[in-house]
């Protein structure tokens, strides 16, 4: 449905150094997808987003909706009102001088997307019904909550019909009870109507519950991609793992590898883990960092395993679902998810056991 080849683009900051908002990414994204982009601010998201919406132009490189090519570098570039594509952004851009039924009908009745007077009302009225709005059509804009604005802004977009529907952190304005609500709605929306979506967030939990696939980004390079339990799971870099999740990394050295795990010294112990790709038998002895999730921890009074650490508990937090713990072991600060009926004091002297399967070993950066 969409895709991107070898895009480029370079900015210049304010004492004239080139910035590489995009560097070389590419994307496939198939029709129906709900494809997220995530990173932190700088990592090229918007930039991505707004070259596929024809708001910005990459210095080189192609872009294809739909099978057509819309930007190929210095030869084609089909301009933004002519693209088969809906945006939202995260400030909204409603008319506040309007109802909401004149809103949601402008783009249908202005413009290259004008559509005849008689199929306006119909439209829109389809357009609101879907996002729960009909009984506000009448009322001005600024009688409305975020959310409620944020709907309009959506109904807006879907009135127009587009083939694909772009999203620029459109949630980010809201308080975190109703964002939680929106955004199982917004991706219930879309997979019930069946169009093809790319939305931009910083929040990786937003991009875990919506995203079929989650593209990582950082510096304008395309991390990893794939679905969201891939990389929650199996990240391949340190800043996925830490990006998306939390994670505890230990340092280590590479010790042995075997035909399913490797084993790596830490503190006069060996610990076992999965090996990340890259990792081969000429990096025997060199640093290594061995990550596993806090939720993946067993605590125990006396070690049975064979894939552990002693420790002592430093803090305790309940958060609601579970107790957050903070340990020091083989000096490093790190963090384990347990039970909330498993309290364990201050000051205990504890082992942690961890699952091989749950412990990833990178190449340290």
């Amino acid at each position: 449905m969409i895709t991107g080849k070898s895009l480029n683009k370079i900015y210049r900051d304010r004492a004239g150094k080139s910035v590489h908002a995009l560097l070389d990414v590419n994307f496939t994204i198939g029709e129906g997808e709900f494809y997220v982009l995530l990173g932190p601010s700088g990592s090229g998201k918007t930039t991505t987003l707004r070259t596929i919406a024809g708001l910005e132009h990459p210095d080189d490189g192609e872009i294809s909706l739909d099978g057509k090519p819309v930007f190929i570098g210095g030869r084609i570039c089909i301009p933004a009102e002519r693209r088969p594509i809906a945006m939202v952004f995260q400030s909204y851009a409603l008319w506040p001088h309007m109802n909401v039924f004149d809103n949601i009908s402008f783009p249908l009745k202005h413009g290259i997307n004008r559509i005849k007077s008689d199929q306006v009302k119909a439209r829109v009225l389809h357009s609101a019904d879907l996002l729960g709005i009909v009984e506000y059509l009448d009322r001005p804009i600024s009688q409305l909550s975020g959310g409620q604005q944020q709907r309009v802004a959506l109904a807006r977009a879907l009135a127009l019909q587009p083939r694909v529907l772009l999203m620029d952190e459109p949630l980010s304005n809201l308080d975190a009870r109703l964002r939680g609500l929106l955004r199982v709605e917004l991706k219930a929306l879309t997979r019930s109507i069946g169009i093809t979506t790319i939305y931009v967030t910083h929040d990786q939990t937003e991009a875990m519950v919506m995203g079929d696939r989650i593209a990582v980004m950082q510096s304008g390079r395309f991390i990893q991609e794939g679905s969201p339990r891939d990389l929650y799971e199996r990240p391949q870099k340190t800043f996925v793992a830490k990006f998306l999740g939390d994670m505890n990394f230990l340092n280590g050295r590479l010790k042995n590898l075997h035909e399913s795990f490797v084993e790596v010294s830490i503190d006069q112990f060996n610990l076992r883990g999965l090996a990340v790709a890259g990792l081969s038998s000429s990096q025997i002895s060199s640093k290594v960092s061995f990550g596993f999730r806090p939720e993946d921890v067993s605590l125990v009074e006396l070690f049975r395993g064979s894939n552990g650490l002693p420790a002592v508990i430093t803090g305790k937090y309940y958060t609601g679902e579970a107790l957050l713990y903070q340990l020091e072991s083989a000096g490093h600060v790190l963090q384990v998810r347990a039970p909330k009926d498993q309290s364990i004091e201050i000051g205990s002297k504890v082992f942690m056991e961890i699952a091989p399967s749950s412990c990833l070993v990178f190449q340290e950066n």
